[in-house]
């Protein structure tokens, strides 16, 4: 099974749509997705992700399937510096030399009491039931594979929801991939998990923050 991710456009924020370049680089992404033999699309329930969903559901002749739970995450918490932004306290971690081998990310006072980590809790306990419909079960880092396809998904929503999908499946300290790992908008993250019926399976990175459709629209090459 092939899982595709896909960041919505560039976003018009105040009125939760894209931009006319956001179109753009929606359209782009459907005409880049139309040969990777996409079987289903989801979509966080936001306006920006859905119509980036939409370009693609278009071209391929589907559906767009809403899950709630990947919807635009949120941050902060008391005296948390940088107003909680998960992405500037993992880089500060760093600089700090703070070990994410060794100690639960989640335990440091800057993540602690920090409402995004309740977020990638809910976020990322709910796709694991997800993925257990699709035949990989969750357990402790790794996936039982039980009667999975090899289908591939497309999965268009924002950069910090599906930057806690690819911490969990990869089992990477969360604020560590916010700061080193980001993604575009309209960038395509593909990852694929193994059929091996019965077996311990660990999902592969294909593909990551691919924005080579987007240089093509804008005459680059």
């Amino acid at each position: 099974m092939r899982i595709i991710f896909v960041r919505h456009g560039e976003p018009d924020y105040a009125n939760d749509c894209l931009t006319p370049e956001g179109h753009k680089q929606a359209a782009a992404a459907a005409e880049r997705l139309s040969v990777e033999g996409v079987r289903e699309i989801y979509a966080a329930p936001s306006g920006r992700a859905q119509q980036t969903a939409a370009c693609t559901a278009r071209r391929l002749g589907l559906e767009v399937a809403t899950l709630s739970f990947m919807g635009e995450i949120s941050w902060g918490g008391p005296g948390i510096p940088a107003d909680g932004r998960p992405w500037t306290l993992g880089y500060r971690m760093l600089q700090e030399g703070f070990d994410f081998n060794a100690v639960d990310w989640r335990r440091h006072p800057y993540f602690a009491e920090n409402t995004v980590t309740r977020y990638y809790s809910t976020v990322t306990d709910k796709f694991d039931e997800f993925l257990c419909e699709k035949g990989y079960r969750y357990e402790g880092r790794r996936f039982l594979c039980r009667g999975g396809g090899d289908e591939t998904l497309a999965l268009f929503s924002h950069g910090g929801s599906a930057g806690f999908l690819t911490a969990h499946l990869l089992a990477l300290p969360y604020p560590y991939v916010a700061s080193v790992l980001p993604c575009d908008f309209a960038s395509i993250t593909t990852i694929s998990f193994p059929v091996a019926e019965g077996e311990w399976v660990f999902p592969r990175v294909e593909l990551y923050n691919d924005c080579g459709h987007i240089r093509r629209t804008n005459g680059r090459k």
